[in-house]
């Protein structure tokens, strides 16, 4: 595996000029992995680069694979930051790989330990949808902020100021999202989802979090999974589960089948955005909005 990927960097460096030029000879280019992470280095760096999106809106990281497309983008990059914690796992080596030749920032490497969640011990089974969690974001971004200020440091007065005003507008989202989950919580509600994506936020928020799949969208859930889910359902009076924008609904409308043929009829709600963003000309295309359109839908769905 090892060696196949070294091949395919080597073949594909040596012949990067038949591929198209992804960028000015005077612009800098910086490629995030997620059009979450892109957003939010966006807000920081202002005009001062062009930053890109190495998956497209509504692409499920954990299953993506490299391109040709991406290996030509990311040999392009200035800069490359990701998000770690095994999201992109199926590009984890290849990151490996390009810190011999390029400069790299792995966002959620500040995070303390204390604060992480694992479904297991091993490395991998670290929980990464650390977004959720607002404050940790804003953890996560003024860590980039501040690398991005040691790669560069005549941007220091530009990214300094943005870093400040994006700060300020993220500390505002979670007062909003603390104010609404109050009254989620006071209703006793939970959140039921595809995968389980939302633990963060059920931390955070302080509201109960149930998802018929694990960490990643590779894991299966089982019929004693399904059948639990179920009755939690039934016996709490939930109202709604909800689809996610990046995974097929197959499972989720096992749960609303089986509730229906339980006698308790609920809704399907969402979908929920989880690891992209939506199209940028839409309420979920930035990470603010994202937040803000999955509370909404929440909220309206659950509550009676």
């Amino acid at each position: 595996m090892r060696n196949s990927i070294y091949l395919f960097l080597f073949s594909f460096l040596f012949f990067s000029c038949r591929f198209e030029k992804v960028k000015d000879d005077n612009e800098i280019l910086i490629v995030a992995t997620t059009s979450i992470l892109a957003d939010g280095i966006r807000n920081i760096v202002g005009d001062q680069a062009k930053v890109v999106s190495l998956m497209p809106a509504g692409v499920d990281p954990h299953l993506y694979k490299a391109s040709v497309r991406d290996l030509d983008l990311l040999e392009s990059a200035d800069l490359i930051l990701y998000h770690g914690l095994y999201l992109e796992g199926k590009m984890t080596e290849i990151f490996e790989k390009l810190t011999f030749n390029k400069d790299l920032i792995n966002v959620s490497e500040a995070i303390p330990a204390e604060f992480l969640l694992r479904s297991g011990p091993e490395s991998h089974s670290v929980d990464p949808h650390i977004w959720f969690d607002v404050n940790l974001w804003r953890m996560a971004m003024q860590h980039a902020s501040d690398e991005i200020i040691t790669w560069k440091p005549d941007w220091k007065n530009t990214i300094e100021s943005n870093s400040k005003n994006y700060q300020a507008k993220l500390e505002t989202l979670n007062q909003e999202v603390i104010d609404k989950t109050q009254l989620l919580n006071q209703s006793q509600l939970a959140l039921i989802t595809a995968h389980d994506a939302f633990a963060y936020f059920g931390k955070a928020y302080q509201i109960e979090v149930k998802g018929l799949q694990g960490l990643s969208t590779l894991s299966e859930p089982g019929l004693r999974d399904l059948t639990g889910l179920i009755q939690l359902i039934i016996d709490r009076n939930i109202r709604a589960v909800f689809a996610e924008q990046t995974i097929s609904p197959k499972a989720i409308k096992a749960v609303v089948a089986g509730c229906a043929n339980a006698g308790h009829e609920i809704q399907l709600a969402g979908p929920l955005y989880t690891d992209s963003l939506d199209s940028p000309d839409q309420p979920a295309g930035t990470y603010i909005g994202m937040v803000q359109t999955n509370l909404n839908t929440i909220f309206e769905s659950l509550m009676p």
